[in-house]
Formats: structure tokens, C-alpha cells, sequence
């Protein structure tokens, strides 16, 4: 409920700011718009009032939303309005450069914003991560990135020869530039480890970590009502053994607890320098794998993180930069959707995008996914795609090279294109959460 609450907050917010790009710019303009609405409001409406020639309203289905502008063919598709002659105060009356100001308004909002929000993330809470050189044991592999060719253990060198220096940055850059191998020091030796276009497509589709830092498995914290809590083993407990299987690692605990799933295990842990030996049954967790019930400590715990701090002055241009480099990410994804086998099954919908925010309300964490997602929504609005402002972008740069206006059948049905296309895309972005309801 939580993460369900903080992504209707952040769509929230950038779905009235969005709007307020078009209508500020339509007023100015003289322009007049109908409705301005947070959510969408078929058949119905949870709340309206007007003001002047404004209807302000929220509706029911929270999708997106919109601003209605007099004389626009948009999602309203209101044919009859387009089929009387065309007013001082409509969309189609006004000059070709005001039209491409107003439809370029929530796109340039939506950037800004997403700036202008890291900027300030940057200087309330800094960044901090863990360089590559800072995993002292290494790496954790899951099951794709041994298949690959990576081992517990290794420590990162370099993506495809480049060095990449925040260690969870690593598995975004072997997606992102396709990269064909990834160098890494084993046992005091440099090894290149070849990647194949079959290794990345395991890799978009793992609803795993890939790769993670390698830490001690020491308690942090024992949930209540989960058989380690009456075990006698206290949090600080660091594990040294399962079934006298010695494990170092919390990589190791993991694999060891899926030998023995729905059975009693002892377990040895190192307290203070003495050896405790308790049983504990391992239950298995909703997805399968055994588990016993505690959260480990942090990296922060056993690893030097990083910290960077920024004045409010510094805090703009590192969040220009952010946003930047959040930009050419969308750019390189959507490449590598088209040219990496099967990597349009790593289309996530609202469900995906909910998981991301934390159990608990974490404003970092917060601010931080909304600037994201600002900075995601200005790059998907400004696609060339019929029902996008983009579209809406495409038809007028035409008109303004062309000074000839495309005709309005082909707009109405291009629009009715786009917006079968969005809905597509949008059930098929949703298709595994729908399958788990229905």
C-alpha cells in the first residue's frame, strides 16, 4: 500500500506539472482550454468545478491526464468541435510558433522538474555508492552471471575495457552499450570474460541482482514472527556454518539454505569471538527459496561507500548532469529494445514502477524515482508517435517547414493509431501483473 501510494503521489505530481506546461502557454496565448484534469474521467468524474471556460476535475482512472484545448484534435477526439468553423480563441487559429510553444510546454516542464528535483536531492542527502575497487571480497554472482562465466569472488575491472566506477552501475552498462565482455581479477590473475547477445537477453530478463558486492552474512535484524526469532541466535550473530557447511559469505548462506528448504538446519555463529550453535527451520519464502527470517547488515557495515556532498550551488549543475545522463539512458534502452534479442520482456508497467519505491516511506528515495520518472516522461512524450506530444511536435515542425497544414482525416486517424498503440503497449507493459489477478 505504501509503494502503491508513493508512485500515485509522484504521477500525481508530474502529471499536474506536465498539464500546467500546456495550459500556461494556451492562456498566454489566448487560448482557450475546457478542462484541465489529474487523472483521466470517463463516463464520470470524482471531483469537478469550473472556472471561466475551465472545467478542473480528477478523474477515476489514474492512467495520466490532460488538458482539453479549444480546437485540437487530441485524446477527446471531439470531431464535432473541428467541424465548425475555427474560432479566434482555438488551437488551429493561433500562429504555427504559439501552437508549437504550447505542445512543447509539458515535455520542457517535465525536464526542468526532473533537474531541478535531483538538484535538490543532491544537496539534502548528497550521493554516495560503492566504487568497484571497494568490494574487497568481491562479487556475489546469481545464476545468469555464472552461466556467463563470472565467479563468486571476482573483483571488477572494467566493461568492455572502459572503467566503471559504481559497482551497481556495472550490470546498466553491460545493458546499455551492449558490451561483448567484462574484465575482472581472479585470483590475482586478469581474466576477460566474453559476453554473448544470449548472456545479455538473460540478463534483461533476471528479475535478479546479476551481480552484487560480497559481504559477511552478520544478523542485523530478526523478523518477529519467523522461526529464527526463537532460535536463540541474536542479532550481531555473524554465520559461520550451516549443517557444519562452512560459509563466509551471505551468498553462500543463501545457497546453503536452498539445499535444506522445509527442514530443521543448525546453524553456528561467531558472537563476540565465541561459537553458538542453534537449530533453525528453514520455511520457504513466496517465491521459493529458503529462508529463515532475518535481514543482513548493510555494504555500509563492511564496505568503504563513497560519499559525495554538494553546496546548493553545485547541487544545479550535478542535477543538469543527472538528468542528462538519465536521458541517454532512455535513448540507449530504447536501442537496445529493438536490436537485443527479447528484451521487450523487460517491459515493466505501474506494477514494476511500484516495487521500485521502498516498503517504507523513504523521501530520498522518494524524490529521487519521481525525478526519474520526470525525466522518463519527457522522453516518452517527446517520441514522434501519434496521441504523444511528439506527435503533436511531428505534425507542426511539418507544417512549419512545409506552410502547408496536414489534413485533419489524417490527424484523427493517426491519432486513433497512436492511442491503440499506447494501449498496447500499456497491456502488454502490465501483461504479467494482469495475469497474476486474472
Amino acid at each position: 500500500m505504501t509503494q502503491a501510494l508513493q508512485l500515485l503521489l509522484s504521477l500525481s505530481i508530474l502529471i499536474v506539472l506536465h498539464e500546467m506546461g500546456h495550459f500556461i502557454p494556451a492562456k498566454l496565448f489566448k487560448t482557450r482550454v475546457e478542462k484541465f484534469y489529474l487523472f483521466f474521467d470517463p463516463w464520470f468524474s470524482l471531483f469537478k468545478i469550473k472556472r471561466g471556460d475551465t472545467e478542473y476535475g480528477i478523474g477515476w482512472l489514474p492512467l495520466g491526464g490532460y488538458v482539453k484545448i479549444s480546437g485540437m484534435i487530441d485524446e477527446s477526439m471531439d470531431k464535432e468541435q473541428m467541424k465548425r468553423p475555427p474560432e479566434s480563441w482555438e488551437f488551429r487559429s493561433k500562429p504555427a510558433w504559439q501552437r508549437l510553444i504550447i505542445m512543447v510546454g509539458g515535455v520542457t516542464v517535465n525536464v526542468i522538474l526532473g533537474v531541478l528535483i535531483y538538484a535538490m536531492v543532491l544537496f539534502t542527502w548528497g550521493k554516495e555508492y560503492l566504487p568497484v575497487e571497494n568490494a574487497k571480497y568481491g562479487i556475489a554472482c546469481d545464476s545468469v552471471a555464472l552461466k556467463m562465466g563470472l565467479k563468486n569472488g571476482d573483483k571488477i575491472l572494467s566493461v568492455n575495457g572502459e572503467y566503471v566506477e559504481n559497482l551497481n552501475k556495472v550490470p546498466v552498462a553491460i545493458i546499455l552499450d551492449q558490451a561483448t565482455s567484462i574484465q575482472v581479477e581472479r585470483d590475482g590473475a586478469k581474466i576477460d570474460v566474453p559476453i554473448t547477445e544470449d548472456d545479455l537477453s538473460r540478463i534483461i530478463k533476471s528479475k535478479n541482482t546479476f551481480i552484487s558486492a560480497r559481504m559477511p552474512c552478520v544478523v542485523d535484524s530478526l523478523f518477529p514472527d519467523k522461526p529464527i526469532a526463537s532460535s536463540g541466535i541474536k542479532v550481531g550473530d555473524r554465520i559461520t556454518a550451516i549443517e557444519d557447511m562452512p560459509v563466509a559469505f551471505f551468498d553462500e548462506v543463501v545457497v546453503e539454505l536452498n539445499k535444506h528448504k522445509s527442514e530443521v538446519v543448525w546453524i553456528t555463529v561467531d558472537r563476540a569471538g565465541k561459537t553458538v550453535k542453534a537449530p533453525v527451520y528453514v520455511f520457504l519464502s513466496p517465491d521459493g527459496r529458503g529462508q529463515i527470517g532475518f535481514r543482513p547488515q548493510s555494504p555500509a557495515k563492511h564496505l568503504e561507500l563513497k560519499k559525495v556532498s554538494y553546496s546548493f550551488l553545485a547541487a544545479f549543475p550535478a542535477g543538469l548532469e543527472e538528468g542528462y545522463e538519465k536521458i541517454v539512458m532512455q535513448v540507449k534502452q530504447l536501442s537496445v529494445l529493438f536490436t537485443v534479442k527479447d528484451a521487450h520482456q523487460s517491459l515493466g508497467g505501474f506494477y514494476s514502477l511500484g516495487k521500485v519505491y521502498d516498503e517504507d516511506w523513504d523521501w530520498q528515495v522518494f524524490w529521487s524515482f519521481t525525478a526519474f520518472l520526470s525525466v522518463v516522461l519527457a522522453f516518452m512524450n517527446i517520441l514522434p508517435i501519434p496521441a504523444l506530444d511528439g506527435g503533436h511536435i511531428m505534425f507542426l515542425l511539418y507544417e512549419m517547414v512545409t506552410r502547408r497544414k496536414p489534413n485533419e482525416k489524417l490527424m484523427e486517424y493517426a491519432q486513433y493509431a497512436g492511442m491503440l498503440l499506447l494501449l498496447t503497449l500499456m497491456v502488454y507493459a502490465n501483461l504479467d501483473w494482469l495475469r497474476s489477478r486474472f
